[in-house]
């Protein structure tokens, strides 16, 4: 008998305001065995960790209306918000400058969605996970 894939039970918190890279994400997580709430609003993403949401995996993009992804991170951080969660930005964003801040601000990886195709973004961010279990 093969080995059918891998399951993960992780559940990810996705917030981008992009709907179409929302839905694609969702599904390819989902059909890992992933649970997913895909959240296109920043600040109600906030909302829902603040009412409680826990999340192994925050995968958040930096730039959104209203509330930005490290306006976002500095949030987590200051209200103690979804620790021990991997936090990974997926972010068109690739400059030096704003991979060092996430990290800075607490973020455990950086993915540039240009250049992760949807299946690399599943695999990089399990990575993560996975790295940030042990």
């Amino acid at each position: 008998m093969t080995q059918t894939k891998k399951q993960h039970r992780y559940s990810i918190l996705l917030v981008d305001d992009d709907r179409f890279l929302l839905d694609m994400y969702s599904l390819k997580f989902k059909e890992h065995g992933c649970t997913v709430i895909a959240e296109p609003d920043s600040m109600k993403a906030l909302t829902l960790l603040r009412g409680g949401a826990n999340p192994n995996v925050i995968l958040l993009d930096i730039i959104m209306p209203g509330m930005n992804g490290f306006d976002f991170l500095e949030a987590l951080r200051k209200e103690k918000l979804a620790e021990g969660a991997t936090i990974i930005v997926l972010s068109n964003q690739g400059q030096e400058e704003d991979i060092k801040r996430t990290m800075e601000l607490g973020a455990d990886g950086y993915i540039v969605k240009a250049s992760a195709i949807p299946s690399e973004v599943l695999e990089k961010t399990l990575a993560f996970a996975e790295k940030n279990e042990k």
